[in-house]
């Protein structure tokens, strides 16, 4: 099997979301990636002309943790099956008071607090730093944002997700230290995701389904699991709808950053790539380093050491 260059928008579906109705010519993919098995088969199929691949992020009947979920096999493989863009589904509980239950919130800001997660595909013998400045792709926010207020929900354009390692929630003096740093929502798997989609050169962008005040509110109800799922059912309902409204406002070409983000990323002199580390980056890589053209080798030393010379910058390809 060989990957897809047709263009694909990929959904990530959370807690709840196992299935996208709508989807016509639907056929289950099983991918193989060099870092092991996604969290489950995926659903690719057509929507309103679109074509459209759905993962459901914790497998379908919800049998992975956040901890456990291999992300970079999820993301690999949504790139290898087509996908140019990435709209995460997340449910998360609101930091802020003006974020109620069944509020949508679309971050803009990402702050990774897990501890046991693999965040990069580079390593062994391959080095890259990709920036993480502004993580979300700004032209998918604004369609999702679009898209959202359209079903009469409460949405909020921005804001800062921050990802905990879970599986338990968060304890009450934990809660309040978030809030502290200032984050707007709190949930356990948008990291690394959006870290990999970055390196991916994907456009990403989460819904955010706010269900609870997490345990910091002093009036309203700690978080459960029975809290979560109630909300989560009204939740899925909006989500599907947003959905249904922005998959047809999605088409090429992509006029973001997010096509070139690998341009200047690799620090590695190319001469020196592991043959076996340049194999399985090749989804990733064989578009700046193709066959065995190489470019002139960058400025020895850690990328923040000392200022290295890049060339001009191309509008990339969509």
């Amino acid at each position: 099997m060989k990957p897809r260059s047709d263009p694909a928008i990929g959904v990530i579906g959370g807690s709840g979301l196992y299935e996208l109705e709508g989807l016509t010519d639907v056929k289950w993919h099983t991918v193989r990636t060099p870092f092991g098995s996604p969290s489950d088969a995926y659903c690719v199929g057509r929507f309103a002309g679109r074509r459209v691949i759905f993962l459901p992020r914790h497998g379908r009947g919800h049998r992975v943790t956040p901890s456990e979920l291999n992300f970079r096999a999820n993301i690999w493989g949504l790139r290898f099956l087509g996908a140019q863009w990435v709209i995460s589904i997340s449910a998360v509980g609101s930091m802020k008071e003006a974020i109620r239950p069944l509020d949508l919130v679309i971050p803009d800001q990402f702050f990774d607090a897990t501890r046991h997660r693999v965040s990069s595909f580079f390593g062994a013998g391959i080095v890259a730093h990709v920036g993480m400045a502004e993580p979300v792709c700004p032209d998918l926010a604004t369609a999702l944002e679009k898209a959202a207020n359209q079903t009469g929900a409460t949405v909020h354009r921005g804001g800062t997700y921050i990802c905990i390692e879970g599986p338990q929630f968060s304890t009450k003096a934990e809660s309040r230290i978030y809030r502290g740093w200032g984050v707007d929502v709190i949930g356990m798997t948008n990291m690394p995701e959006a870290k990999l989609a970055r390196e991916a050169e994907l456009c990403y962008a989460t819904l955010a389904l706010a269900t609870d005040y997490d345990v910091w509110h002093e009036t309203h109800e700690t978080v459960s699991v029975e809290t979560v799922i109630q909300n989560l059912l009204k939740n899925v309902a909006t989500a599907k709808d947003v959905l249904r409204r922005v998959i047809p406002a999605i088409a090429p070409p992509r006029e973001c950053q997010c096509p070139g983000l690998l341009r200047n990323a690799v620090i590695t002199n190319p001469k020196t790539f592991p043959p076996a580390t340049r194999r399985k980056l090749g989804l990733l890589l064989d578009k700046y380093f193709p066959g065995d053209r190489s470019r002139p080798a960058p400025v020895s030393g850690h990328p923040r050491s000392k200022p290295a010379s890049r060339p001009p910058r191309q509008k990339p390809r969509g």
